[in-house]
């Protein structure tokens, strides 16, 4: 976590007016809202475009596989040092099937042992990404077992959640109750 307290503080059930709490609750009916999206919701327009956004890269629309997909936003979040967003993605990750060797090995990147060659490109893809905003021809070629709109999906995931980093890094998102901060992730 780059800030130990917020910047930009969520608002609490009693804050949220009826037409933000009806938006919020559209999309979680029940449960938990995260500090994230009570964050966000201080900016009302924009938290609509980001949901919508955030949506479809969470969505099935997005053609990668949901373990692909988090392998991508786990790389993503590493790399900007986002300890929220690593935190909530750890959990989502192994619901979506990864296991807690594959977990410390996305922290190591692309050349950590056990993954599949499409896999390490798919990490060395985001690491591109995250360091020029460009993806090598050599890396690309490296991801022609992925479809074109895989592909795009990929590039699209990363560039979500490179947002999604700087915004839970310079509001000062605090972690949510119940998760914790990896020690890896500590500024």
């Amino acid at each position: 976590m780059r800030l130990v307290e917020a910047r930009i503080q969520p608002l609490s059930d009693a804050e949220l007016d009826a037409e933000q709490s009806a938006a919020i609750r559209k999309t979680f009916p029940v449960g938990t809202i995260y500090n994230v999206f009570r964050t966000l919701m201080r900016v009302p327009k924009a938290s609509k475009g980001f949901m919508a956004w955030g949506g479809y890269i969470l969505s099935k629309h997005n053609d990668l596989a949901p373990r692909e997909r988090e392998i991508v936003i786990l790389r993503t979040g590493f790399n900007w040092k986002s300890g929220y967003e690593w935190a909530q993605h750890v959990r989502i990750g192994k619901d979506a099937g990864l296991t807690d060797d594959e977990i410390k090995w996305i922290k190591q990147g692309p050349e950590a042992p056990g993954w599949s060659p499409l896999e390490s490109a798919m990490l060395r893809a985001v690491d591109e990404l995250t360091n020029d905003s460009f993806v090598t021809d050599a890396t690309w070629t490296a991801l022609s077992d992925l479809s074109d709109k895989q592909r795009m999906d990929l590039v699209m995931t990363v560039g979500q959640y490179t947002q999604v980093s700087m915004m839970l890094n310079s509001f000062g998102v605090q972690l949510d109750e119940g998760l914790e901060l990896d020690p890896d992730l500590k500024v």
